[in-house]
Formats: C-alpha cells, structure tokens, sequence
C-alpha cells in the first residue's frame, strides 16, 4: 500500500470536512487511519485532525489527494511546489495542477505564497521576478512560463461552515427549492447588500433579457441610478431588448406594460440596433439624445461598469458587444477582482460563466425559475451560491422595496 499523512484543521466538524474527508478515501477504494484527532471545545477553538491515507496504487493515491486537497487536506510532510516550464503557447506540462476557486498558496523557499486572481480550472504560474503566483486560464499559457505541476506544496483553504446563528450565505446551502420562503430569504439579501454598501463594496449583476421581457428593466435601471449596482455583466440580447423597450415600449415586439403583441414589431429589435449602430455605441447615443432611458442608460449616465459577451445566435450585434469570447472572459475578470456580491439573473449561461470565474469568497445569488440553472452552477463547483427558484419579475421589485425599506 502506498502511503501519505494529511492534516485537516479549522472548523472541520461543522463543515463537514472531516466525514467528508472519510466518504471521499472510502468512495475512491483507499482506506485511512485517523492517526490524531483534537476537537475543538469552544466555538472560537479549531479541530485537527492527522490522517493516515492509503492506496493499492501510487496513481490512485495521487488521484485521492488531489481530491482532498479541494476540501482543505494538506500534505503533512512539507515539500516545496514543483514548477515545470511550458514548451508551447497554451499548452502545459506533464501532472499541470488544475484550481479550484477557493484561496490557494504555495509554498516556495520555505513560505506559503497565497496565489492572485484565484479561480476554478485554471492554472497556478509563478513568476520568479516578481516572486508572485497568480492563475492564467489555459488559452493564456505562453512559452516559458512556469507552472505548477503535482500536489506538492500546495495548500487550499476553503470556506467553512459559520458557527452558531446560520445566514443567507452559508457555505454549502441545501439545494434550490421553489418551496423556500422567498420573502424571508429577499429580506436577508437586503440587508447583506446594505451592509457591503455600508463598506463600500461593489455589488455586480449578471442579467438576462428575461429582466426586460418580465418588465422589471425600469426597477434594474433604479437600482443601478442609486449606486446600489455597479457592474453589469450581460450579452447582447438584454443589451438590445433593454433599449428596444426604451425606445419603443416592446421587448421582442411585445409591449411591455400590455403584454400585447404589436404590429411588425417583431423588427423592433433590429431598429434598435440599428438606432445605436447610427449614434457609433450607446455611449454615443446617450449622449447625443438617442437613448434617454432603461439600464444601459443609466449605466452610462452614472458611470457603472458593464461587459457585454456575444453569442452565436446574436443579432447585429450591438458595437458595444465583445465578439471574442476570450476576450469577454478577461474583461469579466478585470471586475470581478474587487466584487463583493454577485446576483445572477435569469441567465444559464452567462451565470455559470460568471461562476466559473469568482472566489469562492463572494457571495454570490442565482435567480431563476428553472431549479436546473441553480444546480448546475452547484455542480459545476459555485457551492457558495444561494438560489432561489423564482420568477424574476416577482424578484427584483421585491428585493427593491426590502432595499428601499
């Protein structure tokens, strides 16, 4: 049997990192022996836990390590982290380590060096002049660069059960229900934004073009004019609709406040693209009078950031829509450094991209009344997620009048 000691500490038992830890050996056919365990007798106190894992293999111990090294196990025999150069553009070497979302460090020249821009599937690079690690997604990989390879020195911090009095943002939340008292969970929500606020955090939306078809554009829009919303993340669709709805009052020919259909309004989206291709962007079209409504409005007139990623299926697109997928991706990453909470809004898609993207500290909101989109952010690895299984225009106004409360 092959053999290695991990050590788990922190609040292991309220997290579940320690059963958890167990299931994990167990489920992959190793086998353990709890070699020290100190349970922690306050809430303040941690718990330690020394553990012997075992495999028939070297490959499936590897395999197992590598697995419990994402729940916060750390090698016990301290080693440096190993680091191979890549010999091609996007391309990496043998055993290339892959992140997880949680804060990361490695250790090099005997101190643990916490890794920048941490985020999920992505690759760990040190840089020996500046002496810093930070993670570059695999299509950023450049001749040369140093990775992190093996398991080595490397240590995953995740976040841990709170103790005592749960909140909204509880790390591993039981999974999305239509059932859950929406009101009471809205009114939670209100208050962790007013408090970032207080602190002056920064608050980003993920959004979809669902908001405008449900008519809850205008209670976006009023969000993003009281400073409550600073980055918008979005694809052409709500980019477009947003402005059809304030030019013509539809949203994909439908008006908005009837819900009737209008004549050949189906053409309604593309004179709105139209309309901004005209002014050059809708920088340019606020300014010059063209646009004098809506979220992307607004947006512009108090200076909100905003991200707009294209798709296949877009029409036009909008100028101010980011063709390159890639470069979508980095741009996205450029606001998602100082975010504090992320609420994503009836979009699978751009919520699970978002996702993929953020710390595992921000707290994060999935909206939608499809409980796929919220289990599959959680799938994919977003556990901190809080979703909630709802119509979207039941949501924002509510959320707006527990803000406003």
């Amino acid at each position: 049997m092959y053999t290695r000691e991990v050590t788990l500490s922190g609040h292991i038992i309220d997290s579940l990192a320690l059963p958890k830890t167990m299931d994990l050996i167990m489920d992959k056919g190793g086998d353990f022996k709890i070699l020290e365990f100190e349970v922690g007798k306050r809430k303040k106190d941690v718990s330690t836990a020394r553990i012997r894992v075992a495999a028939e293999t070297e490959s499936l111990l590897g395999e197992i390590l590598d697995e419990l090294s994402e729940i916060g196990a750390l090698i016990t025999e301290l080693k440096e982290v190993q680091l191979l150069r890549s010999e091609k553009d996007k391309t990496l070497p043998p055993d290339f380590y892959s992140t997880t979302h949680h804060p990361t460090y490695i250790r090099q020249n005997g101190e643990w060096l916490k890794v920048q821009d941490i985020e999920m599937d992505c690759m760990i690079v040190f840089d020996p002049e500046t002496k810093r690690a930070f993670c570059k997604p695999i299509g950023r990989i450049q001749k040369g660069d140093l990775v992190v390879v093996g398991r080595e020195g490397i240590k995953v911090v995740p976040p841990e059960r709170p103790r005592g009095k749960k909140g909204v943002f509880e790390f591993m939340s039981s999974e999305a229900s239509s059932e859950k008292p929406i009101k009471s969970t809205v009114k939670k929500i209100a208050a962790e934004i007013k408090e970032i606020k207080r602190n002056n955090g920064k608050i980003a939306v993920v959004a979809g073009p669902a908001v405008v078809h449900t008519g809850s554009a205008p209670v976006l829009a009023e969000m993003i004019k009281d400073g409550i919303v600073d980055v918008i993340f979005a694809g052409n669709a709500l980019a477009t609709h947003d402005i059809e709805s304030a030019l013509y009052g539809t949203s994909l020919g439908i008006c908005v406040k009837s819900g009737e259909a209008t004549v050949r309004g189906h053409k309604h989206h593309i004179y709105a693209i139209n309309e901004i291709n005209k002014a050059g962007s809708i920088r340019e079209a606020v300014e010059k009078g063209v646009l004098k409504k809506g979220i992307m409005y607004e947006c512009i007139k108090n200076n909100a950031d905003y991200v707009l990623a294209g798709s296949i299926r877009d029409d036009g697109p909008l100028p101010d829509v980011i063709t390159d997928v890639i470069d979508a991706q980095d741009e996205m990453r450029k606001h998602v450094k100082d975010v504090d909470m992320v609420i994503m809004i009836s979009t699978m898609l751009h919520s699970i991209a978002v996702g993929n993207i953020l710390p595992s500290h921000v707290k994060s909101i999935c909206v939608d009344i499809n409980p796929a989109t919220v289990t599959k952010l959680a799938d994919r690895g977003s556990a901190q997620v809080v979703g909630i299984v709802t119509d979207v225009g039941a949501f924002l106004p509510m959320l707006k009048d527990e803000l406003d409360s």
